[in-house]
């Protein structure tokens, strides 16, 4: 299996660090607003790799954060915190907003068939961590107090750049001009890993540490959660092409500095979802959700479809045209499987004919385009209908297209035992959720699906319908 190397800038042999087990981390969303479509599309790429190396034999935990603290509008640490922001914006408490909007973010999962990573942790879990590293980048000379606020000293490094020959100006994203440059920083670059109350005397969620009551720095997290699940080295970090300069960067430098060696082999990098405008954002035009496309009436499988035709480091156009095109092709081939007669016994060597062939076109750097052509031959291979739909259902656990779920008639709510243990169900799920228990309640989900049964998470609570 081949990965490009957004560290190398070069197509490279997955070799994982232990063989045969993958060590898997993922940038999770900052919940506080939903997620645009855009950003939906790097989950969907990270889900079929994930998939992908399954299916290609490996043994993988994925892991996975949730920003629910110390994300900045800016991601040069100036601006308003984004959680303090959304607050504000529908007068409810910090954590009120990150659980409604990491409940809304799952359940887009579902509706993408978006597999739960096998550890979600949010922030806000692991502020120990997050001290203890820092404390450890004092002692070795790679932080420095200033303004109360504790940063790392990129100056200390030997490469700070260590995403390629890009310029300065190349790698300033996510930095406006009408904001107040932090004059504490010794170098332009420096970032921090602990903000006191003397940053923002509102911030709403703070905790005493060493250096004074505050909070931490976005940055620090994703180092931290990924050595508490994943230990010193890892085999993969994914994120959107956005997350790459400074927030990868500086991820590198701090876990570099702390462990004392390579950290992460291999970068998974995927490319803007644009709009025809440009680039897809939160603040301009029609927000684009997931519930926005069911609300126009496409299947959230077909925009799964849509990016899926697409090459991940490539960038991607949105329009609602293209989406249609998409979602026709989808049902075309949906229908072309669910006719593929029945008959006939497995031909068990030429699934694994096909199985190999799919690993080694797809294995070619998550080449997804090419696994929807593969479909196309099955459908005209000289093989029996039960051989057929054996080779797509293989497929289709690293696709994702539910190619072989028939879709259930509509129908009423049935009365009695059926409700009871719909509804017993939701609850249970309902609880997992509260303890943080993501994969309990990914599981229930996913039951739940299997009885027919589709959820929706509002703000009034789960709602649920048959599918």
């Amino acid at each position: 299996m081949q990965i490009f190397n957004t560290l190398t800038r070069k197509k490279e042999e997955f070799v994982p660090n232990e063989p045969g087990k993958v060590k898997m981390y993922t940038c999770g969303p900052t919940v506080y607003h939903f997620a645009h479509i855009g950003n939906l599309r790097s989950y969907i790429c990270e889900d079929v790799l994930e998939k992908l190396l399954r299916f290609s034999g490996y043994d993988v935990k994925r892991v996975m954060n949730i920003t629910d603290v110390g994300h900045l509008s800016s991601d040069a640490d100036t601006g308003e915190d984004k959680m303090l922001s959304g607050a504000k914006r529908e007068h409810k408490s910090v954590m009120e907003i990150a659980k409604y909007y990491t409940d809304a973010f799952f359940s887009d999962f579902a509706k993408l068939n978006i597999k739960m990573p096998d550890v979600v942790e949010p922030a806000t879990n692991c502020i120990p961590e997050f001290i203890h590293m820092i404390e450890v980048l004092l002692e070795k000379g790679y932080a420095y107090k200033a303004g109360e606020n504790i940063y790392f000293d990129t100056s200390k490094l030997d490469k700070y750049y260590v995403f390629g020959n890009m310029s300065e100006e190349d790698l300033q994203v996510g930095v406006r001009e009408d904001v107040t440059e932090d004059t504490n920083k010794r170098n332009k670059n420096d970032f921090v890993l602990w903000f006191t109350k003397s940053k923002f005397e509102d911030q709403a969620l703070k905790w005493p540490s060493p250096w004074g009551v505050g909070y931490p720095g976005w940055h620090i997290e994703c180092s931290c959660i990924s050595m508490k699940h994943l230990g010193e080295r890892m085999d993969i970090h994914c994120g959107g092409i956005d997350n790459m300069f400074p927030h990868h960067t500086n991820e590198i430098a701090q876990s570099e500095a702390f462990v004392g060696h390579k950290w992460c082999n291999y970068w998974f990098h995927v490319h803007h979802l644009n709009d025809e405008t440009g680039k897809m954002s939160k603040s301009k035009g029609e927000f684009l959700t997931v519930s926005l496309l069911e609300e126009k009436g496409y299947d959230p499988i077909a925009y799964r479809f849509f990016v899926l035709q697409s090459h991940y480091r490539k960038p991607l156009t949105f329009s609602y045209e293209a989406l249609g095109q998409a979602a026709d092709t989808y049902k075309k081939l949906k229908d072309r499987v669910l006719r593929i007669p029945e008959e006939g016994s497995i031909d068990e060597a030429a699934v694994k004919e096909w199985h190999d062939k799919f690993a080694e076109i797809v294995g070619n750097d998550v080449n997804t385009a090419m696994g929807i052509t593969l479909l196309y031959d099955v459908l005209k291979a000289d093989v029996n209908g039960a051989t057929k739909r054996a080779i797509i259902a293989d497929y289709d656990t690293v696709l994702g297209l539910r190619l072989l779920t028939e879709a259930a008639a509509e129908a009423p709510a049935a009365e009695g035992e059926d409700v009871a243990e719909i509804e017993a169900l939701i609850a249970e799920r309902t609880a997992a959720k509260k303890a943080k228990d993501f994969a309990k309640a990914d599981a229930i989900r996913d039951q739940l699906l299997g009885m027919g049964i589709v959820l929706e998470d509002t703000r009034e609570g789960v709602k649920w319908k048959r599918a």
